[in-house]
């Protein structure tokens, strides 16, 4: 589909590019050309990069070591700034083994460069520094001795090591700490469900302590020991390993306390309710008798009818919804829906959507108001993706229906933007962004139930990966086994990665928090990030119990004091 299009995406311009570096006749005058202009070459997150892209790097910066003299006049270097430990895009290619290759790829080139001839042989090598960065400016004492403890608790094969998993230290003055709460188990619901009961009842429970937690920390309000100063929304992070009911149910659970929240970081655009009422109400445009998206509609906020109502109104026996409204509502009962029908064939999908939002059905205010400020990006995209499908095609509803299912829009939030609400995102997510109190609220997701269907073989260390379906139970046995157990191993590295990321995004104060299913039968899984944390306190000497646990150090900062107001003396005017 790309190649008939002429399109390409971010990986086909990086796999081409490494053709042509490597492109024998070509290639070479390429990096000769790039070799004149490049004196400096600087990678950042040097462990997200993966192997095509390591390539690139040595293209540019393999000539840098070929003789110390020749470049005499002028220094040319190579920085690379990397933590393994963060390394979570596997998806994306990346992996610990990458980093180390690329420090013996480099390490060695720098070695083995060559001075001038009547220099002495160990004069030769050109300088090459292996640096660590084991102070931390971001999270209090507490919260790295934490995370050094859970770590080094962490069962086999552990976070994929490449070398020495040092002990961190904090530049951070203040007190912090780290709490572990009780695993929500199934069947432990604190109220009923409602429109949620089909839900596992221990993510509502789950979700419902969380809102209600924040919501009693804002009012308190908690302080923070590290900054001197009250607990405000913007302060609190909340981290899921992937993104599913809990997320979509905790910013519900929020708005319900009235807790200011941002909203899900990444969503695909036919998830979120707003979109989802606004849709149903062109479907019910299309076809009256579609029973379904009628139903929606009329419990939507557009409509604003209850569940009840709707149960009430709807016909005893078989037949159509709308034809028995019809026959057995009043007039003005119907007006909306009425209205709704009267301009399906008289207009275009922007102007329908934009005359339900903005006109007499009054539906953005009533959108927002039922589903919260996360609805307004949603609703404003589907408007921004009416106006391109206009712009592209002879504009109708059915059609406009037609392309908005077989797409696969993304609304993403910028998480680092400034907002004065609770933030909800992934682990990965939250890369590159700190919080001073993190809760973890997936702890107890078991990485091992959801194995993958394609497996990644690579045929020798630096080849491209070659993709493989995973064999059945019934159909396992010979060479694929063996990659099917080190690409599992993989994976529960990169898991444990992803517990090290996300628990070093937390400042001054760290929740964890995780719900079990009824298929967990009360137990948490061992492989688990909530497994890792309890053990990560026990060997820091706290208790186990039936209550939270909870690790802190520290000295508070003393509170910052509010600024003397000088009130000068009056002066009597002439």
């Amino acid at each position: 589909a790309k190649r008939r299009v002429g399109g390409v995406d971010f990986d086909d311009l990086i796999r081409t590019t490494v053709d042509l570096l490597e492109t024998p006749g070509i290639g070479e005058w390429v990096r000769f050309k790039l070799d004149q202009v490049t004196e400096h070459v600087l990678i950042d997150e040097a462990q997200d990069t993966n192997l095509d892209q390591w390539k690139i790097v040595g293209a540019l910066a393999d000539e840098f070591f070929v003789g110390r003299g020749i470049y005499a006049p002028r220094t040319r270097t190579l920085f690379t700034v990397g933590d393994w430990k963060q390394a979570i895009f596997g998806f994306q290619g990346t992996s610990p083994l990458n980093f180390a290759w690329a420090e013996r790829h480099f390490g060695g080139k720098a070695s083995g460069a060559l001075g001038d001839d009547d220099w002495p042989e160990h004069d030769r090598g050109l300088p090459f520094e292996r640096l660590s960065l084991t102070h931390s400016f971001r999270s209090v004492r507490p919260i790295l001795r934490f995370v050094d403890a859970a770590v080094a608790q962490v069962p086999e094969p552990g976070l994929g090591a490449i070398g020495d998993v040092e002990e961190h230290a904090s530049e951070v003055p203040g007190s912090g700490g780290v709490t572990l709460w009780p695993a929500v188990v199934a069947g432990a619901g604190e109220e009923e469900g409602g429109e949620e009961e089909w839900l596992n009842d221990a993510v509502r429970t789950l979700a419902i302590r969380i809102a209600r937690q924040i919501k009693a920390w804002l009012a308190e309000p908690l302080m923070l020991g590290a900054k001197g100063r009250a607990l405000r929304p913007e302060d609190v992070m909340i981290l899921v390993k992937r993104r599913g009911d809990l997320a979509s149910l905790i910013v519900a659970r929020l708005y319900a306390e009235g807790v200011p929240v941002a909203g899900v970081d990444r969503l695909r655009l036919n998830a979120p309710l707003a979109v989802q009422d606004l849709l149903a109400a062109i479907r019910f445009a299309l076809q009256p008798d579609d029973d379904l998206s009628l139903a929606s509609l009329l419990v939507s906020p557009l409509i604003g009818w209850s569940q009840d109502e709707l149960m009430a109104a709807a016909p005893r026996e078989r037949g159509s919804l709308w034809r028995h409204l019809t026959q057995t509502q009043a007039d003005e009962r119907l007006a909306p829906l009425r209205r709704i029908l009267a301009r399906a064939d008289l207009t275009t999908p922007y102007q329908l959507l934009e005359e339900m939002l903005s006109g007499e059905l009054d539906g953005r205010r009533k959108l927002i108001r039922r589903l919260g400020a996360e609805a307004r990006d949603p609703i404003e995209e589907l408007l921004s993706a009416a106006l391109a499908f206009e712009s592209t095609t002879t504009p109708s509803l059915q059609r406009f229906l037609d392309w908005f299912d077989r797409g696969d829009v993304e609304i993403v939030r910028d998480p680092s933007a400034p907002l004065d609400a609770v933030r909800v995102m992934t682990a990965h997510g939250a890369k590159g962004l700190q919080a001073p109190l993190v809760i973890l609220a997936d702890a107890c997701i078991d990485p091992t139930r959801s194995p993958r269907s394609v497996l990644k073989w690579s045929p020798e260390p630096a080849a491209r990966a070659i993709p493989v379906f995973a064999p059945r139970a019934a159909e396992r046995g010979g060479p694929l086994d063996a990659v099917r157990a080190e690409a599992e191993a993989r994976e529960l590295e990169e898991h444990w990665r992803l517990f090290y990321v996300a628990a070093t995004r937390a400042e001054e104060r760290l929740v964890i928090a995780g719900a079990l299913g009824p298929g967990a039968k009360g137990q948490v899984p061992p492989s688990s990030w909530y497994a890792a944390a309890a053990a990560g306190l026990t060997a820091l000497g706290v208790a186990e119990g039936e209550d939270a646990r909870s690790y802190a150090g520290g000295d508070a900062v003393a509170p910052a004091k509010p600024a003397a107001i000088v009130v000068e003396q009056a002066v009597a005017l002439p």
